[in-house]
Protein backbone atom coordinates (compact mmCIF):
# COMPACT_ATOMS: atom_id res chain seq x y z
CA UNK A 1 0.00 0.00 0.00
CA UNK A 2 1.33 3.16 -0.95
CA UNK A 3 2.35 5.61 2.03
CA UNK A 4 -0.93 8.22 2.60
CA UNK A 5 -0.31 11.48 1.35
CA UNK A 6 -2.59 13.65 3.97
CA UNK A 7 -3.17 15.99 0.46
CA UNK A 8 -6.28 15.07 -0.59
CA UNK A 9 -4.95 11.45 -0.94
CA UNK A 10 -3.07 11.65 -3.99
CA UNK A 11 -1.58 8.66 -5.65
CA UNK A 12 -2.70 6.31 -2.51
CA UNK A 13 -4.39 3.20 -4.05
CA UNK A 14 -7.58 2.00 -2.43
CA UNK A 15 -9.21 -0.92 -4.16
CA UNK A 16 -8.52 -3.08 -7.76
CA UNK A 17 -10.49 -2.81 -10.66
CA UNK A 18 -11.34 -4.10 -13.76
CA UNK A 19 -13.55 -1.23 -14.68
CA UNK A 20 -11.11 1.55 -16.01
CA UNK A 21 -7.61 2.18 -15.82
CA UNK A 22 -5.60 5.73 -16.38
CA UNK A 23 -2.12 5.33 -17.54
CA UNK A 24 0.72 7.53 -19.24
CA UNK A 25 -2.31 10.19 -20.21
CA UNK A 26 -4.25 7.48 -21.91
CA UNK A 27 -7.64 6.48 -20.46
CA UNK A 28 -9.30 2.62 -21.32
CA UNK A 29 -12.19 0.88 -20.05
CA UNK A 30 -12.18 -2.72 -19.30
CA UNK A 31 -8.86 -3.04 -21.47
CA UNK A 32 -10.69 -0.80 -24.47
CA UNK A 33 -8.63 2.57 -24.88
CA UNK A 34 -11.51 4.76 -25.16
CA UNK A 35 -9.82 5.93 -28.63
CA UNK A 36 -11.67 2.48 -30.15
CA UNK A 37 -15.37 3.53 -29.32
CA UNK A 38 -14.82 6.74 -31.00
CA UNK A 39 -13.25 5.41 -34.45
CA UNK A 40 -15.42 2.54 -34.27
CA UNK A 41 -18.84 4.20 -33.33
CA UNK A 42 -19.63 2.48 -30.23
CA UNK A 43 -23.04 3.22 -28.86
CA UNK A 44 -23.47 4.58 -25.09
CA UNK A 45 -25.32 1.06 -24.69
CA UNK A 46 -22.32 -1.08 -25.55
CA UNK A 47 -19.86 0.83 -23.21
CA UNK A 48 -22.66 0.77 -20.19
CA UNK A 49 -23.04 -2.63 -20.80
CA UNK A 50 -18.95 -3.22 -21.30
CA UNK A 51 -18.78 -1.37 -17.87
CA UNK A 52 -21.27 -3.73 -16.09
CA UNK A 53 -19.85 -7.08 -17.82
CA UNK A 54 -16.39 -6.39 -18.30
CA UNK A 55 -16.95 -7.45 -21.75
CA UNK A 56 -18.74 -6.27 -25.14
CA UNK A 57 -21.89 -7.63 -26.01
CA UNK A 58 -22.63 -9.98 -29.20
CA UNK A 59 -25.90 -8.97 -30.96
CA UNK A 60 -28.50 -10.81 -29.25
CA UNK A 61 -26.82 -9.43 -26.02
CA UNK A 62 -27.04 -5.64 -27.02
CA UNK A 63 -30.44 -6.04 -28.59
CA UNK A 64 -32.09 -7.68 -25.08
CA UNK A 65 -29.83 -4.93 -22.99
CA UNK A 66 -30.87 -2.00 -24.98
CA UNK A 67 -34.76 -3.75 -24.90
CA UNK A 68 -34.65 -3.54 -20.97
CA UNK A 69 -33.64 -0.15 -20.47
CA UNK A 70 -35.82 1.63 -23.28
CA UNK A 71 -38.85 -0.10 -21.20
CA UNK A 72 -37.81 1.33 -18.12
CA UNK A 73 -37.13 4.77 -19.22
CA UNK A 74 -40.69 6.51 -18.07
CA UNK A 75 -41.05 7.65 -14.24
CA UNK A 76 -44.22 7.57 -12.21
CA UNK A 77 -46.35 10.16 -12.19
CA UNK A 78 -45.57 10.33 -8.38
CA UNK A 79 -42.17 10.93 -9.50
CA UNK A 80 -42.99 14.02 -11.73
CA UNK A 81 -44.53 15.00 -9.44
CA UNK A 82 -42.09 15.51 -7.07
CA UNK A 83 -39.37 16.95 -9.47
CA UNK A 84 -42.28 19.66 -10.36
CA UNK A 85 -42.49 20.30 -6.39
CA UNK A 86 -38.62 20.81 -6.77
CA UNK A 87 -38.55 22.95 -9.58
CA UNK A 88 -37.60 26.31 -7.55
CA UNK A 89 -34.99 28.87 -8.12
CA UNK A 90 -33.51 28.38 -4.70
CA UNK A 91 -32.75 24.91 -5.47
CA UNK A 92 -29.57 23.79 -7.53
CA UNK A 93 -30.08 21.71 -10.25
CA UNK A 94 -27.97 19.12 -8.93
CA UNK A 95 -30.00 19.02 -5.46
CA UNK A 96 -32.91 17.91 -7.24
CA UNK A 97 -30.87 15.49 -8.88
CA UNK A 98 -29.82 14.19 -5.64
CA UNK A 99 -33.39 14.06 -3.92
CA UNK A 100 -35.33 12.17 -7.26
CA UNK A 101 -32.69 9.25 -7.16
CA UNK A 102 -33.24 9.27 -3.32
CA UNK A 103 -37.25 9.45 -3.94
CA UNK A 104 -36.56 6.34 -6.65
CA UNK A 105 -35.85 3.86 -3.79
CA UNK A 106 -38.45 5.31 -1.86
CA UNK A 107 -41.13 4.31 -4.20
CA UNK A 108 -39.03 0.93 -5.09
CA UNK A 109 -40.81 -2.03 -3.10
CA UNK A 110 -37.78 -3.89 -3.57
CA UNK A 111 -34.85 -1.75 -2.95
CA UNK A 112 -33.71 -3.55 -0.08
CA UNK A 113 -33.44 -7.02 -2.08
CA UNK A 114 -29.72 -8.19 -2.43
CA UNK A 115 -30.36 -11.21 -4.97
CA UNK A 116 -28.72 -10.76 -8.44
CA UNK A 117 -31.82 -10.28 -10.16
CA UNK A 118 -32.78 -7.63 -8.18
CA UNK A 119 -29.66 -5.20 -7.98
CA UNK A 120 -29.88 -6.10 -11.96
CA UNK A 121 -33.31 -4.37 -12.26
CA UNK A 122 -32.51 -1.78 -9.90
CA UNK A 123 -29.65 -1.08 -12.20
CA UNK A 124 -31.44 -0.79 -15.47
CA UNK A 125 -34.01 1.30 -13.85
CA UNK A 126 -31.58 3.98 -12.47
CA UNK A 127 -29.51 3.99 -15.93
CA UNK A 128 -32.97 3.85 -17.54
CA UNK A 129 -34.73 7.03 -15.48
CA UNK A 130 -32.43 9.44 -15.42
CA UNK A 131 -32.27 11.15 -18.23
CA UNK A 132 -36.21 11.15 -18.31
CA UNK A 133 -35.56 12.98 -14.47
CA UNK A 134 -33.60 15.30 -16.25
CA UNK A 135 -35.06 16.33 -19.14
CA UNK A 136 -38.41 16.56 -17.26
CA UNK A 137 -36.36 18.66 -15.03
CA UNK A 138 -35.52 20.80 -17.64
CA UNK A 139 -39.17 21.44 -18.91
CA UNK A 140 -40.73 21.57 -15.80
CA UNK A 141 -38.81 24.57 -14.39
CA UNK A 142 -39.47 26.15 -16.96
CA UNK A 143 -43.34 25.60 -17.01
CA UNK A 144 -43.26 23.34 -19.76
CA UNK A 145 -45.06 19.83 -19.87
CA UNK A 146 -42.53 16.74 -19.73
CA UNK A 147 -42.11 14.65 -23.08
CA UNK A 148 -42.58 10.98 -22.69
CA UNK A 149 -40.07 8.94 -23.72
CA UNK A 150 -39.64 7.00 -26.88
CA UNK A 151 -38.79 3.43 -26.67
CA UNK A 152 -38.37 3.20 -30.32
CA UNK A 153 -34.92 6.07 -29.82
CA UNK A 154 -31.65 5.30 -27.80
CA UNK A 155 -30.38 6.82 -24.90
CA UNK A 156 -28.69 9.69 -26.26
CA UNK A 157 -31.48 10.30 -28.81
CA UNK A 158 -34.23 10.09 -26.55
CA UNK A 159 -32.71 12.19 -24.13
CA UNK A 160 -32.16 15.33 -26.52
CA UNK A 161 -36.32 14.17 -28.10
CA UNK A 162 -37.57 14.51 -24.54
CA UNK A 163 -35.55 18.25 -23.71
CA UNK A 164 -36.86 19.29 -27.18
CA UNK A 165 -39.69 18.05 -28.20
CA UNK A 166 -38.22 17.98 -31.68
CA UNK A 167 -36.34 14.77 -33.08
CA UNK A 168 -32.57 15.51 -33.11
CA UNK A 169 -30.44 15.47 -35.95
CA UNK A 170 -27.83 12.45 -36.81
CA UNK A 171 -25.30 14.73 -35.74
CA UNK A 172 -26.52 16.08 -32.59
CA UNK A 173 -27.37 11.97 -31.93
CA UNK A 174 -23.30 10.93 -32.74
CA UNK A 175 -22.21 13.83 -30.55
CA UNK A 176 -24.63 13.47 -27.32
CA UNK A 177 -23.66 9.51 -27.44
CA UNK A 178 -19.70 10.08 -27.54
CA UNK A 179 -19.91 12.63 -24.89
CA UNK A 180 -22.01 10.04 -22.79
CA UNK A 181 -19.13 7.44 -23.58
CA UNK A 182 -16.61 9.53 -22.31
CA UNK A 183 -17.96 10.48 -19.41
CA UNK A 184 -18.95 6.87 -18.72
CA UNK A 185 -16.27 6.33 -15.70
CA UNK A 186 -12.87 7.73 -14.47
CA UNK A 187 -11.57 5.15 -12.22
CA UNK A 188 -11.83 6.38 -8.67
CA UNK A 189 -12.82 10.10 -8.84
CA UNK A 190 -14.50 11.58 -6.08
CA UNK A 191 -18.05 10.27 -6.97
CA UNK A 192 -17.00 7.05 -7.57
CA UNK A 193 -14.95 7.00 -4.16
CA UNK A 194 -17.94 8.00 -2.19
CA UNK A 195 -20.03 5.04 -4.26
CA UNK A 196 -17.38 2.34 -3.28
CA UNK A 197 -17.38 3.94 0.35
CA UNK A 198 -21.23 3.50 0.83
CA UNK A 199 -21.39 0.29 -0.94
CA UNK A 200 -18.62 -1.25 1.39
CA UNK A 201 -21.41 -0.71 3.96
CA UNK A 202 -23.58 -2.77 1.87
CA UNK A 203 -25.97 0.60 1.65
CA UNK A 204 -28.63 -0.34 -1.15
CA UNK A 205 -27.50 0.77 -4.74
CA UNK A 206 -29.98 4.10 -4.54
CA UNK A 207 -27.91 5.12 -1.02
CA UNK A 208 -24.69 4.83 -3.03
CA UNK A 209 -25.40 6.72 -6.09
CA UNK A 210 -26.96 9.09 -4.19
CA UNK A 211 -23.94 9.64 -1.95
CA UNK A 212 -22.22 9.95 -5.59
CA UNK A 213 -24.00 12.64 -6.79
CA UNK A 214 -23.43 14.78 -4.22
CA UNK A 215 -19.74 14.60 -4.25
CA UNK A 216 -20.13 15.14 -8.21
CA UNK A 217 -22.42 18.22 -7.31
CA UNK A 218 -18.90 20.35 -6.15
CA UNK A 219 -17.31 22.53 -8.63
CA UNK A 220 -14.23 20.98 -8.24
CA UNK A 221 -15.51 17.49 -9.80
CA UNK A 222 -18.68 17.87 -12.20
CA UNK A 223 -19.60 20.78 -11.50
CA UNK A 224 -16.75 22.89 -13.05
CA UNK A 225 -18.16 22.58 -17.07
CA UNK A 226 -20.95 24.78 -15.93
CA UNK A 227 -18.44 27.60 -14.63
CA UNK A 228 -16.28 27.36 -17.99
CA UNK A 229 -19.54 28.50 -19.66
CA UNK A 230 -19.90 31.24 -17.01
CA UNK A 231 -16.29 32.49 -17.96
CA UNK A 232 -16.97 32.22 -21.69
CA UNK A 233 -20.65 34.50 -21.06
CA UNK A 234 -18.24 36.95 -19.00
CA UNK A 235 -15.58 37.06 -21.18
CA UNK A 236 -17.99 37.87 -24.57
CA UNK A 237 -19.53 40.25 -22.32
CA UNK A 238 -16.08 42.34 -21.48
CA UNK A 239 -14.88 41.44 -24.88
CA UNK A 240 -11.36 41.36 -23.68
CA UNK A 241 -9.69 37.86 -22.85
CA UNK A 242 -6.12 38.17 -21.81
CA UNK A 243 -7.39 40.92 -20.29
CA UNK A 244 -10.00 38.71 -17.46
CA UNK A 245 -7.88 36.06 -17.63
CA UNK A 246 -5.04 37.39 -16.11
CA UNK A 247 -6.69 39.61 -13.91
CA UNK A 248 -8.03 35.91 -12.80
CA UNK A 249 -4.46 34.71 -12.06
CA UNK A 250 -3.54 38.22 -10.82
CA UNK A 251 -6.13 37.61 -7.88
CA UNK A 252 -4.93 33.75 -7.94
CA UNK A 253 -8.43 32.47 -8.47
CA UNK A 254 -8.75 29.08 -10.50
CA UNK A 255 -9.66 29.16 -14.05
CA UNK A 256 -12.43 26.45 -14.62
CA UNK A 257 -11.47 23.43 -17.30
CA UNK A 258 -7.55 23.71 -16.75
CA UNK A 259 -5.43 21.36 -15.48
CA UNK A 260 -5.66 17.96 -13.70
CA UNK A 261 -5.01 15.59 -11.23
CA UNK A 262 -3.89 12.65 -13.14
CA UNK A 263 -3.15 13.96 -16.39
CA UNK A 264 -0.08 16.00 -17.22
CA UNK A 265 0.32 16.71 -20.75
CA UNK A 266 -3.29 15.92 -22.20
CA UNK A 267 -6.50 14.12 -20.88
CA UNK A 268 -7.62 12.00 -23.27
CA UNK A 269 -11.52 12.83 -23.30
CA UNK A 270 -10.68 16.72 -24.41
CA UNK A 271 -9.41 15.73 -27.57
CA UNK A 272 -12.46 14.60 -29.01
CA UNK A 273 -14.86 16.97 -27.34
CA UNK A 274 -12.57 19.59 -29.04
CA UNK A 275 -13.07 18.76 -32.71
CA UNK A 276 -17.09 18.04 -31.26
CA UNK A 277 -17.55 21.24 -30.74
CA UNK A 278 -16.07 22.61 -33.93
CA UNK A 279 -18.16 20.70 -35.83
CA UNK A 280 -21.06 21.28 -33.94
CA UNK A 281 -20.88 25.06 -33.82
CA UNK A 282 -18.99 25.13 -37.63
CA UNK A 283 -21.03 27.87 -39.21
CA UNK A 284 -23.96 29.20 -36.15
CA UNK A 285 -23.69 31.83 -33.86
CA UNK A 286 -22.61 28.87 -31.43
CA UNK A 287 -19.00 28.98 -33.27
CA UNK A 288 -18.27 31.98 -30.88
CA UNK A 289 -17.91 30.00 -28.22
CA UNK A 290 -16.07 27.58 -29.61
CA UNK A 291 -12.71 30.45 -31.17
CA UNK A 292 -12.80 32.04 -27.64
CA UNK A 293 -12.07 28.94 -26.01
CA UNK A 294 -9.15 27.86 -28.32
CA UNK A 295 -8.13 31.25 -27.54
CA UNK A 296 -8.42 30.20 -23.94
CA UNK A 297 -6.57 27.68 -24.22
CA UNK A 298 -3.47 28.87 -26.10
CA UNK A 299 -3.40 31.76 -23.59
CA UNK A 300 -2.99 29.13 -20.03
CA UNK A 301 -0.68 27.34 -22.17
CA UNK A 302 1.50 30.04 -22.73
CA UNK A 303 1.17 31.62 -19.33
CA UNK A 304 0.39 28.35 -17.04
CA UNK A 305 1.77 25.67 -18.96
CA UNK A 306 -1.67 23.87 -18.32
CA UNK A 307 -3.85 21.55 -20.44
CA UNK A 308 -7.71 21.81 -20.98
CA UNK A 309 -9.54 18.89 -19.25
CA UNK A 310 -12.73 17.07 -20.15
CA UNK A 311 -14.97 20.15 -18.76
CA UNK A 312 -13.58 22.87 -21.27
CA UNK A 313 -14.92 22.13 -24.23
CA UNK A 314 -18.19 19.53 -22.87
CA UNK A 315 -19.16 23.30 -22.12
CA UNK A 316 -19.66 24.49 -25.73
CA UNK A 317 -20.76 20.87 -26.82
CA UNK A 318 -23.65 20.94 -24.13
CA UNK A 319 -24.68 24.63 -24.92
CA UNK A 320 -24.76 23.72 -28.47
CA UNK A 321 -27.28 20.63 -27.69
CA UNK A 322 -29.64 23.59 -26.20
CA UNK A 323 -28.76 22.55 -22.79
CA UNK A 324 -28.56 25.04 -20.06
CA UNK A 325 -25.49 25.88 -18.40
CA UNK A 326 -26.99 24.93 -14.70
CA UNK A 327 -27.65 21.27 -15.83
CA UNK A 328 -24.63 20.31 -17.04
CA UNK A 329 -23.73 18.67 -14.53
CA UNK A 330 -26.79 16.66 -14.27
CA UNK A 331 -25.56 15.30 -17.76
CA UNK A 332 -22.41 14.23 -16.38
CA UNK A 333 -24.49 12.27 -13.97
CA UNK A 334 -26.31 10.68 -16.71
CA UNK A 335 -23.44 9.59 -17.98
CA UNK A 336 -21.34 8.36 -14.62
CA UNK A 337 -24.07 6.69 -13.02
CA UNK A 338 -23.37 3.85 -15.87
CA UNK A 339 -19.97 3.37 -13.79
CA UNK A 340 -20.69 4.17 -10.64
CA UNK A 341 -23.18 1.02 -10.64
CA UNK A 342 -20.57 -1.13 -12.51
CA UNK A 343 -18.17 0.15 -9.44
CA UNK A 344 -21.05 -0.32 -6.92
CA UNK A 345 -21.66 -3.75 -7.86
CA UNK A 346 -17.67 -4.61 -7.99
CA UNK A 347 -17.26 -3.46 -4.61
CA UNK A 348 -20.14 -5.86 -3.19
CA UNK A 349 -19.03 -8.82 -4.83
CA UNK A 350 -15.18 -8.67 -3.44
CA UNK A 351 -16.29 -6.41 -0.49
CA UNK A 352 -14.09 -5.01 2.06
CA UNK A 353 -15.84 -2.29 4.68
CA UNK A 354 -13.84 0.89 3.37
CA UNK A 355 -12.57 2.27 7.08
CA UNK A 356 -9.59 4.19 6.37
CA UNK A 357 -7.27 5.75 9.69
CA UNK A 358 -7.02 9.88 10.43
CA UNK A 359 -3.47 11.27 10.82
CA UNK A 360 -3.92 13.00 14.24
CA UNK A 361 -2.84 16.73 14.48
CA UNK A 362 -4.55 18.16 16.88
CA UNK A 363 -3.32 19.10 20.89
CA UNK A 364 -2.30 16.05 23.12
CA UNK A 365 -2.19 15.16 26.69
CA UNK A 366 -4.81 18.19 27.75
CA UNK A 367 -6.79 18.08 31.11
CA UNK A 368 -10.30 18.77 31.85
CA UNK A 369 -10.87 22.20 33.71
CA UNK A 370 -14.53 22.36 35.02
CA UNK A 371 -16.87 25.02 33.55
CA UNK A 372 -16.91 27.41 36.97
CA UNK A 373 -13.43 27.26 36.96
CA UNK A 374 -12.71 28.16 33.10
Amino acid sequence: MTQIDTNGLKDTIACDTGISAIADDELSYAGYNISEFMENEASFEEIIYLLWHGHLPKQLALKNFEADLRKNYEISDAVEQCILIQSRPHLHPMSVLRSTVSLLGVYNVKAEERTLAATYQQSIELMAKLPTIVASFARLRKGKLPIKPREDMNLAANFLYMLSGEEPTALQVDVMNKALILHADHELNASTFAARVCASTLADIYSCVTAAIGALKGPLHGGANERVFDMLCDIQQCGDIQGYLQEKLDSNEKIMGFGHRVYQTQDPREIYLRDMAETLTKGTENEQYFRMSQDIEAFMKEKKGLIPNVDFYSATVYHALGIDSDIFTLIFAMSRVSGWIAHIQEQQKHNKLIRPRSQYIGQRHRTYMPLDKR
